[in-house]
C-alpha cells in the first residue's frame, strides 16, 4: 500500500473540555460534562447553516447514510442512529461499530448525532438519518482501494440512499464499478475535494456523477486547505468544525472531510422530504440553491456556492428532467436498487494508500488528508431568489 499522496496534519492546541491533542490515541480519558455542555455552542456551523430551521423542516427521517470509514464508535450523542455495519479491511470481522482513530465516528456525528436531553452534545446536520458504518481503512486512515469497493457494495446491497466518502485515493477496475453501481442505484454520493490544492483529482473524486464538496471558513469564505478546481459543485463549513469522538469524547476538525459530511447530512434532508426525488435531481436541488460567492456564477473555489438547507427543502427548484417527482414532506422513504455490479477480486488490481480526508484531532488523534471529485455537470443550474 501506498502512502505517498498522503499528509498528516496535526492540530496542537486543543480547545478547552475536549482531550488534548497530543495524547496518544489508545489513551482513555473520560469526557468531563463541560465538554458535553460546551459542543453544541463550539458547533458554529449549526447557525451558519440555520440548522435549526432546516429541522423543522426535514430531519432526515428514513433515510440510510453509509459511512465507509475508520470506522463508528458508539458515542452517546449518536448511538440510536447508529445501525450494525461491516468491516471490511482486512482481518476485520466487526460490525463497523469500532473506531480506534476518531475520524469515521466524527464524520457519522456531523451526519446524524442526535445529542443529549438539554441541548447538549454533539448535534447532527440529519439527527433522524442513520448511519451505516463501515471500517474500511485502518486506525492509521490507510486502505485498500478494493476494501473501499467492498464497502459501496455493502452499502447498495443494504439499502443506503446516501454515501459519504471523505477519503481518496488511486482507482482500481473494482472499486470503478462499486461507485458506478451506486450511482446507477439512485445513491447520492458525496465525496470531498481534498485538502492539498495542488493535488492532482484522486478517485473517487474523479469520478462523474459524485457530488465534490470544497470548503469554507467561519466567515464564509474559502478555507485555505480546500482544494480548487472545475470538479467544484458545493462548498460547506470546513475550519474548527466540533463532532463526536471515541469513548464518548469530542473532537475539532478542519479539512474538506467535515464539509463532506455536513452536505451528506444536507442530502439526508432532502431524501426525507422528497424520497421520491432522483439522486442526481437531489445534486441539483442542492447546487441550485446553494448562496453563490466569489464571481458570479460557478468559480473553482466555491463551485455553485455555500450550502443553503433551508432553501435547498423548500424552494421551487426547476427538475433537470421530467422524470423528477417531488414527494410531499412526511412522504415514505425512497427505495434503491439492491442489486450490487460484481467485483473482480482477482484482478490483481495494485492496492492503494486512502487517505482520510479532513485534519481531525480527538485523544491526540492526528488526520492524514487528501482528495476530491466532480459531479456530471449538466448546465448551469438556474439561480433561485431568496
Amino acid at each position: 500500500m501506498t502512502r505517498a499522496t498522503a499528509i498528516a496534519l496535526i492540530l496542537q492546541i486543543p480547545p478547552i473540555g475536549l482531550t488534548s491533542g497530543m495524547s496518544p490515541p489508545s489513551k482513555k480519558v473520560t469526557p468531563t460534562p463541560v465538554a458535553a455542555e460546551r459542543i453544541r455552542p463550539d458547533q458554529w456551523h449549526l447557525a451558519f447553516l440555520k440548522v435549526a430551521q432546516a429541522q423543522e423542516i426535514s430531519r432526515g427521517d428514513g433515510v440510510v447514510v453509509a459511512v465507509p470509514d475508520t470506522g463508528v464508535d458508539p458515542h452517546p450523542d449518536l448511538s440510536n442512529n447508529l445501525l450494525l455495519g461491516i468491516d471490511t479491511v482486512a482481518g476485520g470481522s466487526g460490525d463497523g461499530q469500532n473506531d480506534s482513530n476518531s475520524h469515521g465516528t466524527s464524520m457519522a456525528g456531523l451526519i446524524a448525532a442526535h445529542g443529549k436531553a438539554g441541548n447538549t452534545g454533539a448535534l447532527g446536520i440529519a439527527p433522524g438519518s442513520k448511519v451505516l458504518p463501515i471500517k474500511s481503512s485502518t486506525s492509521d486512515n490507510f486502505g485498500e482501494a478494493d476494501d473501499l469497493a467492498a464497502a459501496i457494495e455493502f452499502s447498495i446491497s443494504s439499502g443506503a440512499q446516501v454515501i459519504n466518502i471523505s477519503s481518496g485515493g488511486a482507482s482500481t477496475p473494482r472499486l470503478v464499478r462499486a461507485v458506478e453501481a451506486a450511482i446507477a442505484a439512485n445513491i447520492v454520493v458525496v465525496a470531498a475535494a481534498g485538502n492539498s490544492p495542488h493535488a492532482p483529482v484522486s478517485y473517487p473524486a474523479s469520478e462523474e456523477g459524485v457530488i465534490t464538496v470544497g470548503g469554507v471558513d467561519r466567515a464564509g469564505l474559502h478555507a485555505a486547505i480546500s482544494v480548487t478546481g472545475p470538479e467544484i459543485d458545493v462548498v460547506a463549513p470546513a475550519v474548527d468544525i466540533y463532532s463526536t469522538s471515541y469513548d464518548g469524547k469530542y473532537s475539532k476538525g478542519t479539512g474538506t472531510s467535515s464539509a463532506t459530511a455536513i452536505v451528506a447530512g444536507a442530502a439526508a434532508l432532502i431524501r426525507s422530504k422528497y424520497p421520491y426525488l432522483p439522486a442526481r435531481e437531489v445534486a441539483h436541488r442542492l447546487t441550485a440553491t446553494a448562496v453563490d460567492k466569489g464571481p458570479p456564477g460557478r468559480d473553482d473555489e466555491y463551485g455553485y456556492g455555500v450550502i443553503d438547507l433551508v432553501a435547498a427543502l423548500t424552494a421551487d427548484v426547476p427538475p433537470l428532467g421530467f422524470e423528477s417527482v417531488s414527494a410531499p414532506a412526511g412522504a415514505g422513504p425512497s427505495t434503491t436498487a439492491a442489486g450490487r455490479r460484481p467485483g473482480d477480486d482477482g484482478s490483481g488490481a495494485t492496492a492503494r494508500g486512502l487517505a482520510t480526508l479532513g485534519v481531525i484531532v480527538a485523544a491526540g488523534v492526528a488526520w492524514a488528508v487528501v482528495a476530491r471529485r466532480r459531479r456530471r455537470s449538466d448546465d448551469p443550474p438556474p439561480r433561485i431568489s431568496r
